[in-house]
This record gives C-alpha cells, sequence and structure tokens, in this order.
C-alpha cells in the first residue's frame, strides 16, 4: 500500500508539473527588428527569446527573426505592428519618439535608472502600467524583454578635457543623448550603426556613442579611434521590448500570454547578465590595442548634468505623458537612492 501511495502521488505530481501545450496558441510570427543579430546582447536577445518559446511551447510558438531590412524598413517596427501590417516586433523603444514622445524614457533615460532599477522601477513601481497605457492609443502591446548594461559615452578623435571641447565637435549620438549632446553646443548626427566605422575614419564625424564595449568593439571603433570615454550617462540602461499588436495579443489566450511575458521576463536577466560578463575582457583589449581610457571628470558630468535638466524640463512641459512618466521615474530613483548609496560598497571601494 505505501509503494502504492508513493506512485500515485509521483504520478500526480508528474500531472501537475507537466504543461499542457493544448492549452497554447499555435502562433507563426515574422519578427523583424532594427539591430542585426550578430550584435552581442543587444541583438541576439530576442533570438534567444524566440528560441526558448520554441522548446518551452513544444514548437506551438514559433517567432522567426527578421534582420534589418529584410521585412520591413529597419526604424519601422512600430509603425507595422501598429498598423497590424506585422503581428509583432523587437526594438529599442525610442526610434518612434516622434510619434511616441515619452517612448524615449523607457529606451533610455539620462542620468536616469540603471538596469536592475529600471526593471525594478518597471515590475514594482508602476512602470509597465504607464507603457501600457502609453501605447494602448496605437494598439500595441509592448512587453518588456531585454535590459542591457550601461553604454560607453562614446568614442573621440581626439581627447577632450573641458565642457568648452565639447563646443562644435561632430558627434553621431539619438535619443535624448543626442538632444542633450545639442543643447551643450556639439553638432549631433545621427547615422545607422553600419555607417559609422568610415565616418569615424573619414573625418565625417569626430566621434560617435553607440552601444556597450562588446558591441563596439564589433564594430571596430578602435581601430579609428583612441580615446575611450566613459561612463554612458546618456543612457545608464538600454532597454528592448517585444512589440505586438493589441489586436493580436487579445486573441491569445491567457496560458500563451503567460508563456511569453515570462519568457520575455527571462530575458531580462539573461540580457543584463551577459552584458554584465562580458565586458570587462572587452575593456582589457581595448587597452592591449592602444585604446586610452578616460572617465568624464565631474566638470564635464555635471555640464551634461545641468543641459539634461534643461531638455527633460522642456519636454515635460510639451508632453503631458512625458512629464508623468519622467516624474515617476524621479521619484522612484530619489526613493531608492537611500539604499543605493548606503546598501552596497563604494564601486571604487577595491582601489582603496
Amino acid at each position: 500500500m505505501k509503494n502504492t501511495f508513493i506512485a500515485a502521488t509521483c504520478a500526480s505530481v508528474a500531472f501537475i508539473s507537466t504543461p499542457s501545450f493544448a492549452e497554447l496558441d499555435r502562433i507563426r510570427w515574422q519578427i523583424p527588428m532594427p539591430i542585426s543579430s550578430s550584435l552581442a546582447i543587444l541583438g541576439d536577445t530576442m533570438t534567444d527569446v524566440s528560441r526558448r518559446l520554441e522548446e518551452i511551447s513544444d514548437g506551438r510558438i514559433r517567432l522567426q527573426v527578421f534582420e534589418p531590412n529584410s521585412l520591413i524598413p529597419a526604424l519601422g517596427v512600430f509603425e507595422n505592428v501598429s498598423t497590424g501590417t506585422i503581428d509583432a516586433g523587437f526594438s529599442w523603444m525610442g526610434y518612434e519618439s516622434g510619434q511616441v514622445p515619452a517612448s524615449a524614457l523607457f529606451g533610455a533615460t539620462p542620468f536616469g535608472l540603471e538596469s536592475n532599477e529600471f526593471t525594478a522601477w518597471l515590475y514594482f513601481h508602476g512602470g509597465d502600467g504607464l507603457l501600457k497605457a502609453l501605447y494602448e492609443p496605437h494598439n500595441v502591446y509592448p512587453i518588456s524583454c531585454g535590459t542591457v548594461s550601461s553604454e560607453a559615452a562614446g568614442w573621440f578623435r581626439e581627447e577632450v578635457k573641458t565642457p568648452e571641447d565639447m563646443k562644435g565637435i561632430k558627434f553621431r549620438a539619438a535619443g535624448l543623448g543626442g538632444e542633450i549632446m545639442a543643447e551643450m553646443g556639439m553638432s549631433v548626427t545621427v547615422l545607422p550603426g553600419g555607417e559609422l566605422y568610415q565616418a569615424l575614419e573619414t573625418g565625417v564625424i569626430d566621434g560617435t556613442e553607440f552601444s556597450i564595449p562588446t558591441v563596439d568593439q564589433q564594430l571596430g571603433f578602435y581601430q579609428v579611434a583612441k580615446h575611450y570615454y566613459l561612463p554612458g550617462w546618456h543612457q545608464p540602461s538600454t532597454n528592448l521590448f517585444l512589440y505586438i499588436n493589441l489586436d493580436s495579443w487579445k486573441d491569445l489566450n491567457p496560458s500563451t500570454q503567460s508563456l511569453i511575458e515570462t519568457t520575455c521576463m527571462a530575458a531580462n536577466t539573461y540580457s543584463i547578465a551577459k552584458s554584465e560578463a562580458m565586458q570587462g575582457a572587452v575593456i582589457n583589449d581595448f587597452e592591449s590595442k592602444g585604446v586610452q581610457l578616460h572617465q568624464y571628470s565631474p566638470e564635464i558630468l555635471k555640464a551634461f548634468e545641468k543641459a539634461t535638466e534643461t531638455v527633460m524640463a522642456r519636454r515635460s512641459a510639451s508632453n503631458k505623458e512625458f512629464a508623468e512618466i519622467y516624474a515617476s521615474m524621479k521619484a522612484f530613483q530619489e526613493e531608492h537612492s537611500a539604499w543605493k548609496n548606503y546598501g552596497y560598497l563604494p564601486r571604487d571601494w577595491h582601489q582603496n
């Protein structure tokens, strides 16, 4: 009787823990991206999400990733998902800031939340509700699906030492960071990643920011610019999202919706872990290739911070959604600061 009871109990546990694939929708979605899947973390996160979803669902959920410009224009994810031309796409949030000004805050906020803070705000301090409300009028259901470590501040052909040195520099930048750099007197242009190496090499631009060190290494910037500046004040975190057409999302049953959202939550953990794991070795490699690493001086960072306050006040005054979301972020940042400042060893502790 004892053995029979044990066998029956094990069978019950197995039944409870085995997913019922019949409850999942069978979906075949094309997922275009604006970023090449060959770029570490920034580009390969969605391919990992696709693989995991197919494995977990026993092949019922298949999201086929498409490279930039192969299915739709590279920066057309938001527009095509919104109109229902495609069911879903994967993108850095902010490329659509012309239509949705507050979207830039979710992509990256200058002097804002780092990746762990961003996910804390998103999941536990109302950020996700603000996100969903922002995109609902556009018929888009956005899911946080990857967060990347702080970007580098950028590559320069010549050393910069003071805020005055920034004035007139021809610099590639995007998003809110680019607007703030322009406020500082820099001549800002937006170029796609594939054009930056040649632009730096030929002097079309004097400097560029693009991403984290691993991605910058893949793009070869260290070969044509030897001054590498950190920290990435303009993007303390870079946040990626799975955009799903709202009608398509509502057609899914709750089990499928939950599986997609949970896999994207796992992608946040995966992407930040991979980001942190890889950067140290790349930084050391840059130094071995003659790259000079610089930290912006407090004077320069203060100048950027002052310009940030000007731009953010202007943006908040012109768009109520931007103002509401930015205020929510800042309130959490202030509340969290006591824990951040007192709860951890100082970042330079190992040098003392």
